[in-house]
């Protein structure tokens, strides 16, 4: 069991106690690089090192470049609808079926069911705030806030990554547990709070190196920052050609005009063009030629190749987002997976965030949460269709996985439908009773599968009910 402080249990030994830098060494032993070797035989520096010396001066202010990431990605969002789509999409695809805990133990359920509806895990909107968050920060910092006794979690507050500020060593090690996190006022640089090792999680995308404690994450579209501007200038520019090359012109010639008959002549010209006139008249000698416009202004090669680069660096074809171009179907599909791909990885990063939560919650309990087998998950994976949910649970099915698997696969909260099976079968029972199994017979009827009766030889899934005589 883990050492109790203060009545409960120490949350250090659960959240990265072994992140933490060794104590300074004595005077005139020396110091081994890498700077843990107290207390472990680890050896040499985790961080780059252009990190290790951003590290060393980077004590007063948060990391300007991940600030300027962030403001670049905010204002794009801001700006540009394609961004915000991506954004927007990405978070509601992310998050459509809500959180559910795999566990089978009603100790660990029950302090859930508290744990859940105190941090509003249960309310979309949050869970889309959180999940936006970490694809525009790179980041998702939640704050633990604890009741005045000290006995559960209540709130999970998502703070401004752009403020907070790990504080590591040159070896990307925490100084300190109680003192892991910090936030600085960005307009006058003091430091506003501190957070222990517990007090909160910090949940990276993609940072350079995940055992690096001081590496921030990076915003999803990060990379695609100077792409972007390239395309907001050349669209620019486009419209800007169109708007002064694309009108037809014409071209007044009087032969032996005067320079005051020229200018009458060409107000009078002027003025009636507002009335959108037509018709020339000359007592002398003249033409009036028409100039066509831009008969290239079709070709936009260039715009289109900024805006496949773009979308390039998103999470999924330009074809999800509006642009329905001549992208083959099988293609789009094929780049789906790799959108649902890319969707399933944010899920498990923001879902370690709420178990990192709960486990606090837990501890405050006097709960080991070792010694329980659960997981924190998004209900919905790979954001596949009810129908394609509904199929893969039916396979399940026919090779004889559990009950709650199929439930699970289905997208169903498996405790809540197995409670309800009990209630339904007792309701038709005569002699009701409330010690019948978990997993009962009385599911759907036989499944069959035929193999590479779909699109891409896929196994196509067929249903036999049972019938009462």
């Amino acid at each position: 069991m883990a050492k109790r402080i203060g009545g409960i249990l120490n949350p250090m030994n659960w959240f990265g106690g072994a992140d933490v830098a060794a104590p300074a060494p004595v005077a005139g032993q020396g110091l081994e690089s890498g700077a843990n070797a107290a207390q472990t035989n680890e050896r040499g520096y985790r961080p780059t090192p252009e990190n290790r010396m951003k590290y060393l001066f980077r004590i007063m202010w948060v990391d300007p470049d991940v600030r300027q990431a962030i403001l670049d990605i905010r204002n794009m969002d801001r700006l540009d609808g394609r961004v915000k789509k991506i954004h927007t999409r990405m978070a509601r695809a992310a998050t459509k079926g809500g959180l559910r805990l795999e566990t089978e133990d009603k100790v660990v359920l029950s302090r859930w069911n508290g744990y859940e509806k105190r941090l509003e895990l249960n309310k979309k909107e949050k869970l889309e705030s959180d999940m936006r968050g970490m694809v525009m920060e790179g980041n998702l910092p939640m704050q633990w806030v604890l009741n005045t006794d000290r006995m559960a979690v209540v709130r999970g507050v998502r703070m401004p990554s752009e403020t907070i500020l790990p504080n590591v060593d040159a070896n990307g090690l925490f100084k300190s547990a109680m003192a892991a996190y910090l936030q600085h006022d960005i307009a006058t640089g003091t430091k506003l709070a501190e957070f222990a090792l517990w007090q909160m999680t910090l949940g990276r995308l993609t940072p350079d190196n995940y055992d690096d404690k001081g590496a921030m994450g990076r915003p999803y579209l990060d990379a695609t920052r100077a792409v972007w501007r390239k395309l907001g200038m050349t669209e620019e520019d486009l419209v800007v050609r169109r708007r002064e090359r694309a009108p037809l012109r014409t071209a007044h010639s009087l032969e032996g005009a005067t320079g005051p008959e020229l200018e009458a002549y060409q107000q009078k010209v002027e003025d009636d063009q507002k009335e959108i006139t037509t018709n020339y008249y000359m007592n002398k000698k003249g033409s009036v030629t028409a100039v066509q416009g831009d008969a290239n202004l079709d070709q936009i090669a260039d715009v289109n190749y900024l805006l496949d680069t773009f979308f390039a660096g998103g999470p999924a074809p330009k074809g999800l987002f509006g642009y329905a171009g001549e992208l083959p179907r099988d293609v789009l599909e094929d780049l789906k997976k790799d959108y649902f791909d890319e969707l399933d990885a944010m899920q498990d990063t923001v879902s370690d965030v709420y178990e990192a939560g709960f486990r606090l919650e837990l501890l405050l309990n006097g709960i080991n949460p070792d010694a329980y087998e659960f997981s924190i998950q998004f209900a919905e994976r790979r954001t596949d269709t009810p129908n394609q949910r509904a199929d893969l649970s039916l396979k399940h099915k026919a090779i004889g996985a559990s009950d709650r698997t199929v439930f699970e696969t289905a997208g169903l909260d498996p405790d809540r439908e197995l409670a309800r099976r009990k209630v339904q079968q007792n309701s038709t029972d005569p002699y009701p009773s409330n010690d019948l199994p978990e997993e009962s017979a009385s599911g759907p009827g036989n499944v069959s599968i035929t193999p590479g009766n779909r699109r891409k030889g896929e196994s196509a899934t067929d249903i036999t009910t049972r019938t009462s005589n």
